[in-house]
């Protein structure tokens, strides 16, 4: 029988700048007029098809018909990702890199993680103390950048740990710019790679001794499947795909801070210190806030879904920022609401800020667990630790710019212990 196409095409040669100027609605908003779960559009001159859903999410993880090789642009790749790192392979490479990856973020490491993060946080307040006024952001990155290079056991002079954590972000912001941003990020990317490939070379030629449990030692002396040592230039890439992720969470860090000062209601489950409100609280900022605004795949042969035929080197986008606030997956998705993730469900095809599928096996972010135990501690320390003032400013954030933050970065005043 004839597959017929049943499927919305947008109007137009190239819809690369009105994604840029949406920004992270932009599927959403396309899904909403059409009212479809998936349409054809064209981006950076290339036919994309944007899917959306729990269904939809189930095929973009299935190896079988879709691949992360040649997927990304260049343009990510040589700010955020590095090139032909482990978010572009698939399938037994993939597995056998992802692998590596999950040994070195285990349960224990996650809970060590969150506690170097808050000593470094309580550390500060000293210092806050008597200051005029503290940038939520720009403490909370350069800490995570402190914590996962002493994690890491990657060597971090204090005179330099904003200008590394201001390069890790550079990275993370470089990605979805044009113009200044994306060249700034490469520079920055460019800069930790060779700062990462000399300590590498240290290790390796015995000028540095670090632990040999640590994620630097293990990844210096990595062995491949073919039994060769990890080339140079791929272990700095990968130890950097370590780092980078944990200092962007300095983003989260900040809209959790949002979302005590916008949610006065939750105040109160918060000071008692409730574990599993927490482990609430914090996935609904994970949801709510934007964060990741679509994930990218290229379909790696013939297959038909929907009654839509996929043809083998289609690029596919999944939505992220439309199935966080998806009503058929969520009651009142543009209501901040903890008590949501009350209910035990199986979310792992429906909600996906850090990708979906198994962490073990498929491309979800195997840093997802020290995500998750950062923000924890962030909360608990925001909540329990210290007392602050938020005085008058900017805490909008724009969703036409990817990634977004609140434009103050969360101002903070009269900061004390408690």
């Amino acid at each position: 029988m004839e597959v017929k196409e049943r499927i919305v095409q947008e109007k137009g040669l190239d819809h690369t700048f009105k994604l840029l100027e949406e920004g992270y609605p932009f599927i959403k908003n396309r899904m909403d007029l059409y009212k479809c779960n998936m349409f054809e559009t064209h981006i950076m001159g290339k036919k994309t098809i944007c899917i959306s859903g729990e269904e939809a999410c189930k095929i973009f993880y299935d190896e079988d018909l879709f691949q992360r090789k040649g997927a990304m642009p260049k343009r990510i790749q040589k700010t955020l990702l590095g090139v032909n790192a482990i978010q572009g392979m698939d399938k037994k490479a993939h597995s056998q890199r992802k692998l590596f990856f999950m040994s070195l973020m285990t349960e224990d490491h996650q809970k060590k993680l969150g506690e170097l993060f808050e000593k470094e946080m309580e550390a500060s307040v000293d210092k806050w103390v008597n200051t005029k006024k503290v940038v939520l952001f720009r403490e909370a990155k350069n800490n995570l950048c402190k914590a996962a290079c002493f994690w890491t056991g990657v060597p971090l002079l204090e005179s330099d740990v904003e200008s590394r954590a201001d390069d890790f972000c550079a990275m993370i912001d470089g990605f979805g710019g044009v113009g200044p941003r994306y060249w700034n990020g490469k520079a920055a990317r460019n800069r930790t790679e060779a700062w990462i490939e000399a300590i590498i070379e240290d290790v390796r030629q015995g000028k540095l001794t670090v632990k040999d449990d640590s994620p630097l030692n293990q990844m210096a002396f990595h062995r491949e499947p073919d039994g060769n040592q990890m080339e140079l230039q791929m272990a700095a890439k990968e130890l950097i795909n370590v780092i980078r992720p944990i200092v962007a969470i300095s983003t989260y860090i900040t809209f959790i801070a949002l979302a005590i000062y916008e949610h006065p209601e939750c105040h109160e489950e918060l000071m008692g210190g409730n574990n599993r409100y927490f482990e609430m609280f914090v996935q609904e900022v994970r949801r709510y806030y934007p964060f990741t605004p679509f994930l990218g795949a290229e379909v790696h042969k013939d297959f038909n879904w929907n009654q839509y035929e996929f043809k083998k080197g289609v690029l596919v986008l999944l939505d992220v920022y439309g199935m966080n606030h998806d009503s058929k997956i969520w009651n009142n998705p543009d209501e901040f609401q903890p008590k949501r993730f009350e209910e035990q469900k199986n979310r792992t095809f429906s909600f996906i800020p850090q990708g979906g599928g198994d962490p073990g096996k498929g491309h979800r972010c195997p840093g997802e667990g020290i995500t998750i135990e950062i923000m924890k501690a962030s909360l608990n320390f925001l909540v329990n630790k210290v007392d602050f003032e938020v005085p008058e400013q900017d805490l909008r954030y724009s969703l036409s710019r990817i990634p977004t933050l609140p434009e103050s970065g969360f101002i903070m005043k009269n900061i004390r212990k408690k």
